[in-house]
């Protein structure tokens, strides 16, 4: 795209009315997973004054545990974005055996992670089920 549609998209799109969206994620590849973190990265600089909340559980465990994480630094990036949260779910982490001190900074607990999505939704909050096919 040309530099002045780019600027003119940017422009609408800031004007646009602020939105939240929860991000639905429980897949154990990277891609996916990656593709999670581009999305929210994009919609938060498309919708700076929009909330996005990024739930984690089953298999996309990992992603957010110190160690084990292959996007540790993106992961620290979203997380100090103070319209952005990110939380996994407390029974996952159990039936991983990880403790809220393996966490990456930045990130939080919910009890139920399915119970959190369906809270969101009936909050209002959009949903978006990140998956690769």
């Amino acid at each position: 795209l040309g530099i002045g549609l780019q600027l003119i998209i940017l422009f609408v799109n800031a004007q646009a009315k602020p939105v939240k969206i929860v991000f639905d994620l429980t897949s154990k590849d990277t891609l996916t997973q990656q593709t999670a973190l581009r999305h929210i990265n994009l919609m938060t600089e498309w919708y700076p004054q929009s909330s996005f909340e990024l739930v984690l559980y089953g298999g996309a465990m990992n992603m957010v545990v110190k160690g084990k994480s292959t996007l540790t630094k993106s992961i620290e990036k979203i997380a100090g974005n103070p319209n952005v949260s990110i939380k996994v779910c407390e029974y996952t982490m159990k039936r991983y055996g990880v403790d809220k001190s393996q966490l990456l900074p930045g990130v939080g607990t919910v009890p139920d992670g399915i119970l959190e999505i369906v809270t969101k939704q009936n909050e209002g909050w959009g949903y978006i089920k990140e998956a690769n096919d």
